[in-house]
C-alpha cells in the first residue's frame, strides 16, 4: 500500500472543508460499490468515519451484504459527491480494502450514541426481516441485556479501510467541460498525477 501523498490529503481536506461550509446535507456520505462472487455490482450510501494517508474509513456488520462482499472480493470503489462545491465536485477512489484493527473499531463503537449501539447488536444487517415488531423485540432484549453497563462492540462489527491506488478529482464546468485531475498509485515510483479528458 502507498500512503497518500500530502497533496491529495490537502486536496481532499479543502474540498472536505469546502463541503461543510457550503451546507452539504451531509458531506461524509459517501457511496461505497462492491462486487460478489458473480460479479455483480452494488452500491449504497454509507458514512466516512476517518481518513488519513493510509486510507478511508467505515463501519459495518462484518455479516451484511457489503460486508461478506468485501470480504470476499477486497476492493471497492468510494464516490463523494457535493454538488453546491464550487460548480459541482466528485471525488471518486478505488483500491483494495482491510479490515480495521480491534482497536480502532473499540475506540469508533464507543464513540457511538448508545441506541446506534443497541442496534448494532440487533439488527441482522441485510437478512430477512418478517415484521417490524421481531426487529423491535431484539432491540428491546438487547437494551435489557445492557442495561446499566456500557455496550460493547459486537464481535462481527467492525469497519474496513479503503486503501487507494487511484483517487480522482473532479471539478464541475459550464457546457461539460470539467476539469478532471487523477492520481494512481505505484508501490515501487509512488504516486503519478495526470489530467483527463472530461
Amino acid at each position: 500500500m502507498t500512503p497518500l501523498t500530502p497533496d491529495i490529503l490537502s486536496t481532499f481536506d479543502t474540498l472536505f472543508a469546502e463541503a461543510k461550509t457550503a451546507g452539504e446535507p451531509d458531506p461524509t456520505a459517501m457511496t461505497v460499490a462492491t462486487v460478489d462472487a458473480q460479479g455483480r455490482p452494488s452500491a449504497r450510501i454509507v458514512l466516512l468515519k476517518a481518513h488519513d494517508a493510509r486510507g478511508f474509513v467505515f463501519y459495518t456488520h462484518l455479516d451484511g451484504r457489503k460486508g461478506r462482499e468485501l470480504q470476499a472480493n477486497p476492493q471497492a470503489a468510494l464516490l463523494f459527491h457535493w454538488p453546491r462545491v464550487r460548480d459541482g465536485v466528485q471525488v471518486r477512489i478505488e483500491g483494495a480494502v482491510e479490515i480495521v484493527s480491534d482497536a480502532e473499531a473499540d475506540a469508533y463503537f464507543a464513540s457511538r450514541p448508545r441506541g446506534s449501539q443497541i442496534g448494532a447488536w440487533a439488527s441482522l444487517q441485510s437478512e430477512t426481516l418478517d415484521a417490524q415488531a421481531t426487529f423491535e423485540a431484539r432491540l428491546a432484549r438487547h437494551e435489557a441485556e445492557f442495561a446499566g453497563r456500557e455496550v460493547p462492540r459486537p464481535p462481527r462489527w467492525s469497519g474496513f479501510r479503503v486503501l487507494p491506488h487511484t483517487v480522482e478529482f473532479w471539478f464541475g464546468a459550464q457546457y461539460r467541460l470539467h476539469e478532471r485531475w487523477l492520481y494512481e498509485a505505484d508501490d515501487e515510483a509512488g504516486w503519478s498525477k495526470r489530467m483527463l479528458y472530461p
